[in-house]
């Protein structure tokens, strides 16, 4: 329950939202591990963990009645949905309900600001498409960043969405993703492009990115230290300056940290993390404020602009525009000491101009009930706890 109240917290703290409007929900389907159910302190369902048919027609139950007790407009955020459920629950429901994966689609949107931010860095190339990334895990996060890539580049660069996948490769606990390997899940099979190369039976990360020579690498693997010196010294060395995002968390987990990109890039990696690093300043004198892309960015601004706006249906275009409108906060000022990302102490007008982003996509796709506020009357209607 801890999670969904601490999601909910930062609705209120950062956009603004009053918690009178907000409900904590945990969906307990079981448990396989008997040291927790025998555990005095466990308050579970003493059954096993239920899947499948049974399992998907819980969800569907919950949803069905909480449209039928507040509104088929009534916000449901997932949360923590395991991989093999979580993009086709959003699938299934994108359009039957108010709905959106934080993990999925909030994750997507805070990278590809951050994204947005690097190309505007000196030295980095500052056109999306002639850059290759390369994704070191292959969950849904991940997958969710990637598909929103490849929207950006379908929607607004007139790129085939054939073609605008080919730029993400991807790397799971059995190597280098391709076509015609086996065992890929549905999400993999996305990105899994026929290669014209040869991978080395029991290639490490750095042999694949050898062969795949990357412009960008992006961490969602929750291994620590895998980023390693020769790694971002390759990267350094093929590259003018490399995109460095290690974005697992929390600290523990951080492919590298934030120190080790800029001193073994000697400060050309233009980095970003999930966990936040303190200002790094290297033996030569270059100071850097490493950016964390943290989702409390974007998701309470995309929650408010759906409430104030009445949307029906929550789109992935509103992430996207919700990945420019931070983008777009982040000024000169914190791009030249290396951050992407504006200061999270301004995250409540941030989340404010993504409120209105969001209500103004709503409308473009005829899925706004109100007209569109501006960010004036979004900031009024913040709730402030004065008694």
């Amino acid at each position: 329950m801890g999670i969904p109240i601490g999601k909910l917290l930062l609705y209120n703290a950062c956009g603004g939202v009053d918690p009178k409007y907000c409900l904590p929900v945990v969906l307990d389907n079981g448990c396989n591990t008997p040291a927790l159910r025998n555990d005095p302190q466990y308050f579970g369902e003493d059954i096993d963990r239920v899947r499948g048919t049974e399992y998907d027609e819980f969800v569907d139950e919950f949803i069905q009645a909480v449209q039928a007790r507040w509104s088929p407009q009534t916000l449901i955020q997932f949360e923590d949905f395991a991989n093999v459920n979580a993009a086709r629950l959003l699938e299934e429901y994108m359009f039957k309900c108010c709905c959106f994966n934080d993990d999925i689609q909030g994750t997507a949107s805070v990278a590809l600001a951050g994204i947005f931010g690097a190309l505007r860095m000196p030295g980095v190339e500052n056109d999306l498409s002639k850059h290759r990334f390369l994704f070191y895990g292959a969950g849904s996060a991940g997958i969710g960043i990637a598909d929103l890539i490849a929207e950006e580049l379908v929607t607004n660069m007139g790129m085939d969405l054939t073609t605008a996948k080919k730029i993400c490769w991807f790397v799971d606990s059995k190597g280098l993703i391709y076509s015609g390997r086996h065992a890929l899940t549905k999400e993999k099979e996305k990105y899994a492009h026929e290669k014209d190369f040869e991978v080395p039976e029991g290639a490490t990360l750095f042999d694949i990115v050898k062969i795949i020579k990357p412009t960008a690498i992006i961490g969602v693997s929750t291994i620590p230290q895998s980023f390693t010196e020769e790694i971002i010294n390759f990267l350094s060395e093929t590259v003018e300056r490399p995109i460095v995002f290690a974005l697992s968390n929390p600290t523990s987990k951080a492919e590298c940290t934030a120190e080790q990109a800029y001193k073994f890039s000697n400060g050309k990696a233009v980095f970003s993390s999930g966990s936040p690093f303190d200002p790094v300043t290297l033996d030569d004198g270059q100071y850097f404020v490493p950016g964390q892309g943290n989702n409390a960015y974007v998701f309470p601004g995309v929650g408010l602009g759906i409430s104030v706006g009445g949307c029906k249906h929550v789109t992935n275009a509103m992430f996207l525009e919700s990945a420019k409108t931070l983008a777009s906060l982040c000024t000169e000022e914190h791009l030249k000491v290396g951050s992407v990302y504006p200061p999270i102490s301004e995250v409540q007008d941030i989340s404010a101009h993504i409120a209105v982003a969001t209500c103004k996509q709503a409308e473009k796709e005829g899925l706004a009930t109100r007209p569109v506020p501006s960010f004036e009357e979004v900031r009024k209607v913040f709730y402030h706890p004065n008694y």
